[in-house]
């Protein structure tokens, strides 16, 4: 925090900044109760918030905070995810309602079940969302790169050559000489 603060400074001195470390769920880590860095003869200040131990109401008086809502100080989050759900509704840009909507998925995800999540908020609008669709597609990217490994190695191990490997995996040559070479070093 401190080196962002410092090279926010060194751009804009005249520009006033108020930092500030957001725990999501609870710990039992005395650094939520950390509101200073000192090094030596440096010393840095910041605020901290526990959002388990902030109104619920707050939350759902402002639309962009609408996602933290199931992680603040509630007795039942899915009461809150609710609220949350019937407040997304009754804002009209279908993009913004797309995005809280993912959002407060993926942070009510933090405390409920996913099937509550996607029973509570309407599944279709969310993958609307960019936010979801960038989740997606950087989920669907790792299995398929997951998948050309894992068919090289099986290649590797039938004695098939590199360059047909790579060729037929879309894998770097690199790559494969890699998995080559972990196969080899394994036991």
């Amino acid at each position: 925090m401190l080196d962002y603060r410092v090279r926010v400074y060194r751009r804009y001195p005249d520009k006033r900044m108020r930092q500030v470390v957001v725990y999501l769920q609870p710990t039992g880590s005395d650094r939520v109760r950390q509101t200073t860095f000192s090094l030596e003869r440096t010393r840095h200040e910041f605020d901290a918030v526990c959002l388990w131990e902030q109104p619920t109401t707050f939350f759902l008086q402002y639309p962009g905070l609408l996602p933290f809502a199931t992680l603040s100080q509630t007795t039942d989050p899915e009461v809150t995810l609710r609220s949350v759900a019937q407040t997304i509704n009754q804002i009209s840009d279908p993009i913004t309602q797309a995005n809280l909507t993912a959002a407060s998925a993926i942070l009510a995800g933090i405390r409920l079940e996913d099937e509550v999540v996607y029973h509570v908020l309407r599944k279709d609008i969310m993958q609307e969302s960019t936010v979801y669709r960038s989740i997606q597609e950087e989920a669907e990217a790792r299995a398929k790169a997951s998948m050309q490994r894992e068919i090289a190695v099986n290649l590797l191990r039938q004695g098939v050559t590199i360059n047909i490997i790579a060729s037929a995996t879309g894998l770097w040559i690199e790559e494969v000489q890699q998995l080559q070479q972990q196969i080899t070093e394994s036991p």
